[in-house]
C-alpha cells in the first residue's frame, strides 16, 4: 500500500521554500533534525540534490525512510563524529537549534561538515513575546513559540541579536539574514529584532558579517 503523508501547514511550506532558495541545484545537502524528510525529498526530486538526513524521533525517521530519504538515526547532542569534514555542500537546521544542549557545538559541527549552513530559529525578541513578559508576567506563547513552558522542547531562547553575537563569537560569517514575519519573508524589515517571528540565517566559515544592526 502506498504511504500517504499529511500536507504541511503554510508556515512549514514557507520555511521549506525559503531554505530551498538558499541551496544550489545538485548540492550535497545534510538536514539535521530532518523530521519526516519532506524538505530533502523535494530537494532531491526538484533540484537534483544528493541528500542525507539526521533524525532522532522514531516516527519521523520511519516517515523519512518511507520517502526514500537516506536517514541516520542520531541525537545531535551526541555530536556527529562519523560525518567527514566537508562531506556536504550545505547543512540545514530548521527550528532545532534552540532544542539542543550546546548550540555553539552544533553550529561548529555544521560548518565542519559543510562550508555553508542554513538555519531557521524563532525570535524571542518579537514584540509579542516582550509584551507578554512585560504586561502578563508569564512565559510567552506565540505562533513561533507555541508551547507552554512545562511542555516545550526548547532548551534555550534567543533573539536575532543573540544569533548575531553567537556567529561573531564563533568567527562565522552571516552571508544572509531573512526575517520572517506573519507568515511572510521580509527582505527589508524595519526593526527586525522587534518584528520578526523567526529568522533564516545563512552562515559561512570565516569572514565578517553582512547583517545590519537590529532593534
Amino acid at each position: 500500500m502506498r504511504r500517504r503523508f499529511a500536507p504541511p501547514d503554510p508556515a512549514v511550506e514557507l520555511t521549506d521554500r525559503l531554505i530551498s532558495q538558499q541551496i544550489p541545484p545538485g548540492s550535497r545537502v545534510l538536514d539535521l533534525g530532518c523530521g519526516d524528510g519532506r524538505l530533502l525529498a523535494n530537494l532531491r526530486d526538484r533540484a537534483g540534490c544528493r541528500v542525507t538526513g539526521v533524525e532522532r524521533n522514531e516516527d519521523a525517521f520511519t516517515e523519512a525512510v518511507g520517502r526514500r530519504v537516506p536517514v541516520l538515526r542520531l541525537d545531535l547532542d551526541d555530536g556527529l563524529p562519523d560525518l567527514p569534514d566537508g562531506g556536504f555542500d550545505v547543512a540545514v537546521l530548521s527550528q532545532t537549534l534552540q532544542q539542543v544542549k550546546q548550540p555553539h557545538r552544533v553550529l561548529t559541527e555544521m560548518l565542519r561538515i559543510a562550508p555553508r549552513a542554513v538555519i531557521v530559529v524563532p525570535n524571542f525578541g518579537h514584540w509579542r513575546v516582550r509584551a507578554q513578559l512585560l504586561f502578563g508576567g508569564r512565559a510567552p506563547v506565540t505562533n513561533a513559540l507555541p508551547h507552554a513552558w512545562y511542555d516545550t522542547p526548547n532548551l534555550h531562547v534567543m533573539t536575532l541579536r543573540d544569533m548575531r553575537d553567537l556567529a561573531a563569537d564563533l568567527g562565522v560569517r552571516i552571508a544572509a539574514e531573512l526575517p520572517i514575519r506573519a507568515g511572510r519573508a521580509a527582505t527589508r524589515l524595519v526593526w527586525p529584532n522587534l518584528r520578526a517571528d523567526s529568522v533564516l540565517f545563512v552562515l559561512e566559515r570565516g569572514g565578517t558579517t553582512t547583517a545590519a544592526k537590529a532593534a
